[in-house]
């Protein structure tokens, strides 16, 4: 019991140091990615927090495998290099004993991120949908400058001659208004101010000593010319303004186990439906002589044979095209149900992850016999890019149809998780050691230290 707790305690510290570095090193790629799209936005820092606190729940869902097969690395190399595991061997202990705790503790983990990964999960990704949305529709606050037009405002053209930076004061504008298309209206001021409203849903043009022309499309003859000393002009500024949407459909990755098992059921039922059209109107086809005329009771035997034959043709070409119909839709509703079964062993595979990668980490951390971060980042990076190059490859092989949606999702746990059991079995039965040597020769002479030669051999 001592030693299994003692395995444990050397897990704990390396996968809570793991989800903390993993996790920085995916918030900070977000960052890169998306930054462009949040800067000069005059975003409040509330909804960044919140975007930012929305994407963490993929990026943990991610991690936790990833911690659990470094701590483990860690672990057990710690354990190897100061030579406790071959005192614990010596003890009667062996590699399958030592590792049972880690699987527990890895079972609990896989259950609970399971939990998490159908429970706060798709509510995160489906808030952090809507929030990027909106804030990719909301427009950077409005940009005049002197001398050039200004069309970022919906049916408005703005210039501005001169604009005093200080007092925010305007000169010299000619606004073009397209707001009415029966009509040419301008409206030219010596000064003006532009600001929002409070509600950041408008946008205000407060101009003095200025004059509206106004002119008829249709009928040219028509003019009007106003002149002002106080004229307010209250423009749409929605595009300025950052207002949340709701009500937006979900789609499978923003959806729990047991909805998109019943989408999935809906699915399979309208498949049955179109199969079984298809093959009534596909038994039509065998009625293409005059002694099957009953399978066409509309078609009246009186008539010519010829025409008989060219209804028949048409009942014929109108079953073909049904059949048409009814593939496509069958069709249409397999590719559906591939991609949410997809999604739904997805939840299952990757919380799994946690268990596989502890059955490859404890022997290779012991054959490793290093228990730095550095060491087992690297051997872990390995892994990483295999696993998720056979979840996402098989990801896009099962959506189109052509392996099942199960073994797409589970291929990289089988494989792993049979590499891992061989090397505990070989590790287990031999002293198996992974030296580093044959990297020498790829480094530079002038980058190693000379070995000091032993005094007893001079």
């Amino acid at each position: 019991m001592i030693i299994h707790k003692y395995i444990l305690r050397n897990h704990l510290l390396p996968f809570v140091f793991s989800i903390i570095t993993l996790m920085g090193i995916f918030l900070l790629q977000f960052m890169m990615k998306f930054a462009d799209r949040l800067v000069g936005k005059g975003l409040d820092t509330w909804l960044i927090i919140q975007l930012i606190v929305y994407n963490l729940s993929w990026m943990l869902v991610l991690v936790i495998p990833m911690a659990s097969l470094v701590a483990t690395l860690m672990a057990f190399g710690n354990l190897s290099q100061n030579n406790e595991v071959t005192i614990l061997k010596s003890s009667g202990v062996s590699l399958y004993k030592m590792i049972i705790t880690p699987l527990l503790a890895g079972c609990v983990v896989a259950v609970l991120l399971f939990l998490f990964n159908d429970y706060v999960l798709p509510d995160a990704n489906h808030h952090a949908k809507i929030l990027m949305r909106d804030i990719s529709r909301k427009k950077p606050t409005l940009s005049l400058e002197e001398g050039f037009f200004s069309q970022e405002v919906a049916n408005y053209a703005i210039l501005v001659r001169k604009i005093n930076n200080k007092t925010n004061e305007l000169n010299e504008v000619t606004i073009y208004d397209y707001s009415d298309p029966t009509k040419i209206n301008v409206v030219t001021a010596k000064k003006g101010k532009i600001f929002f409203s409070q509600d950041q849903k408008n946008l205000v043009m407060d101009l003095q000593n200025g004059e509206i022309h106004e002119s008829e499309i249709r009928n040219s003859s028509i003019y009007r010319r106003l002149e002002f000393q106080k004229h307010r002009i209250i423009m749409d500024a929605e595009q300025f303004s950052f207002q949340q949407s709701s009500g937006v459909l979900r789609g499978e990755r923003e959806m729990s186990v047991d909805t998109m098992q019943t989408i999935v059921n809906k699915y399979e039922n309208e498949m049955r439906v179109n199969l079984k059209q298809m093959e009534k109107e596909t038994a039509k086809y065998f009625f293409i002589d005059s002694t099957s005329l009953n399978a066409y009771p509309n078609i009246s035997t009186k008539l010519p044979s010829k025409l008989i034959y060219t209804r028949i043709a048409e009942k014929i070409k109108t079953a073909k095209n049904m059949i048409v119909s009814s593939y496509k839709r069958a069709e249409y509703n397999e590719r559906e149900i591939e991609k949410y079964e997809v999604e739904i062993y997805k939840k299952y595979s990757i919380p799994a992850a946690c268990i596989v990668f502890i059955l490859i980490g404890a022997p290779l951390g012991v054959m490793v016999r290093k228990g730095g971060f550095g060491v087992a980042a690297s051997i872990s990076l390995f892994f990483f890019l295999l696993y998720w190059a056979f979840l996402i490859g098989g990801e896009k092989l099962a959506e189109r149809g052509f392996i099942t949606p199960f073994m797409g999702m589970w291929s990289a746990n089988f494989l792993i998780g049979v590499v891992g059991v061989l090397l505990m079995y070989k590790t287990n039965k031999e002293a198996l050691t992974i030296r580093f040597n044959f990297l020498k020769k790829f480094i530079p002479k002038r980058f190693t230290f000379p070995e000091v030669e032993d005094e007893n051999s001079r």
